[in-house]
């Protein structure tokens, strides 16, 4: 977590916007249904530390990379159906995750919104361009050849994107513009969305305390 005294200088406080960032940007989200129980602790100013359990390996691995990469701290706790399949699992706890993630960013005000990456991995190169509008809209244009991996349906990554882009109220593009191998294939969509996110996120120091929005609002959660 960021800490605003260290940015201090000869013994002036530190900056405004780093002291409102420090104080706005967490939260806490539990969501409980019949099919799933999930508690997501996010904070945005992060170090990227994360504790992820959600009963699915490569889901965990994913969000681990999401965490590390973003530089956004996740603690995500989840149990569900698994003896069905890990579908409900999957969306919900991209639910839960676009929802903390809102949450922790409140009116949105000083964002720099727009965030965009390119990832290669070896063979495969995903791009990913985001857009924390308020207004949720997903792009998905990625093909795996292979049903699963670890134990997890790879049609099922679709579903934890587009989850958390509507909870986040965000607009997300992933495109997968080449590759081979599955894993990387998934892994550098993780990988872009967590650096999208880690720009989009940032506080532009000219703007402060503004809204980066001619009609004055993105439309997020207070």
């Amino acid at each position: 977590m960021v800490n605003p005294a260290d940015f201090s200088r000869d013994g002036l406080p530190p900056p405004d916007f780093l002291v409102k960032r420090q104080l706005m940007r967490t939260a806490t989200v539990k969501r409980k249904t019949k099919e799933t129980d999930i508690s997501v602790e996010l904070t945005i100013d992060g170090t990227g530390k994360y504790e992820v359990k959600t009963g699915i390996g490569f889901l965990d691995h994913m969000l681990e990379q999401l965490s590390r990469h973003s530089l956004i701290d996740l603690k995500v706790t989840a149990k569900g159906d698994l003896h069905i399949d890990s579908h409900h699992t999957t969306e919900d706890t991209g639910i839960a995750i676009g929802e903390a993630f809102a949450k922790a960013l409140g009116e949105r005000k000083g964002i720099t919104r727009y965030g965009h990456a390119y990832i290669p991995m070896d063979e495969t190169l995903t791009r990913v361009a985001l857009d924390i509008s308020g207004r949720p809209y997903f792009i998905w244009k990625v093909e795996f050849t292979k049903p699963k991996l670890g134990e997890m349906d790879t049609e099922l990554f679709r579903e934890w994107f587009q989850a958390f882009a509507f909870a986040a109220g965000a607009t997300l593009h992933v495109e997968n513009l080449y590759g081979v191998n599955n894993h990387h294939i998934v892994e550098s969509c993780y990988k872009g969305l967590a650096r999208s996110l880690r720009i989009a996120t940032e506080i532009d120091e000219r703007k402060s305390d503004d809204i980066p929005s001619t009609k004055g609002t993105l439309g997020g959660k207070s």
